[in-house]
């Protein structure tokens, strides 16, 4: 859902997916693909990758969704401390993991998603200028 959100307000920015024990080559959840369609925003073909050494050294920034993941992508790409930054940044709270829950498990997590991504895209589009 994050990178749906953010791609709908970054334009010419390329944003990826991938996460830490991601479960690799799997779609994404049908509540969130009903979520986003809500708002417009198809991520029916959004399939799951984990994270590898090849996006970590090519993004500029990398967005973690909790602490946790924070520390262990700077763990197994020491190069990428500096680049790493919580997604909720603007709370320091992670982002709930809606995985196999309820839809209304689903829309706080999003709802988080919404003020992380409004955070990031003030910050990169003040940094664009």
């Amino acid at each position: 859902m994050a990178k749906g959100v953010l791609s709908d307000n970054l334009s010419n920015i390329s944003v990826i997916s991938a996460g830490c024990g991601a479960l690799a080559g799997k779609g994404a959840d049908p509540v969130a693909i009903e979520l986003m369609a809500e708002r417009g925003i198809d991520i029916s073909l959004h399939i799951a990758a984990d994270l590898n050494i090849e996006h970590a050294m090519r993004s500029q920034l990398i967005l973690a969704m909790t602490l946790e993941q924070k520390k262990e992508i700077e763990r197994r790409y020491p190069f990428s401390k500096g680049r790493v930054f919580l997604y909720s940044a603007q709370d320091g709270n992670d982002v709930i993991d809606p995985y196999r829950k309820g839809r209304d498990v689903f829309e706080t997590s999003l709802a988080q998603i919404d003020r992380g991504a409004g955070y990031w895209v003030s910050a990169i589009n003040r940094l664009r200028k």
